[in-house]
């Protein structure tokens, strides 16, 4: 869900042939599946395009990577512990941390982005809502990041 908005503001940004967009998760459990019929029937009832297909991260694309986004807590620890660097390790950063109506003092409940898989639908609007309000935040500092890069 996150990769399909972001890259849909990316692309609106005119920064799509600067940024890649892509997901992968921290287990192997669901790849090569295509995403849960309700991401999907969330995401195209807002205008999201959507294609993916689940694989799990590998600690190698680190090399490769400017950022890495987590949506819980747990994900950022799994992936921070991946990294064969302090370097790398910094580069993972919380969804939620993009987001001004986080709230850092509330826990793990304050910056996480719940998974909504084991409950219904409504999870995956409020799942949505989330990862929105976060992408713009996320979005000004790719664009700055890139900007420096290119400055």
């Amino acid at each position: 869900m996150a990769e399909s908005v972001f890259r849909a503001h990316v692309t609106e940004a005119g920064l799509d042939g600067l940024v890649l967009v892509d997901s992968a998760g921290t287990g192997g459990w669901h790849e090569g599946d295509g995403a849960d019929p309700r991401t999907v029937s969330v995401l195209e009832s807002a205008g999201y395009p959507q294609d993916h297909r689940a694989r799990q991260f590998r600690a190698a694309w680190f090399a490769e990577l400017d950022l890495v986004i987590a949506l819980d807590t747990g994900h950022l620890r799994d992936l921070r512990r991946l990294a064969p660097t302090p370097a790398d390790a910094a580069k993972v950063r919380l969804l939620r941390s993009y987001d001004p109506a986080a709230d850092p003092t509330g826990g793990e409940a304050g910056m996480d982005v719940p998974d909504p898989y084991y409950g219904g639908l409504d999870g995956f609007e409020d799942c949505l809502e989330l990862v929105e309000a976060a992408s713009a935040g996320l979005l000004e500092a790719v664009r700055l990041a890139v900007k420096e890069q290119n400055t």
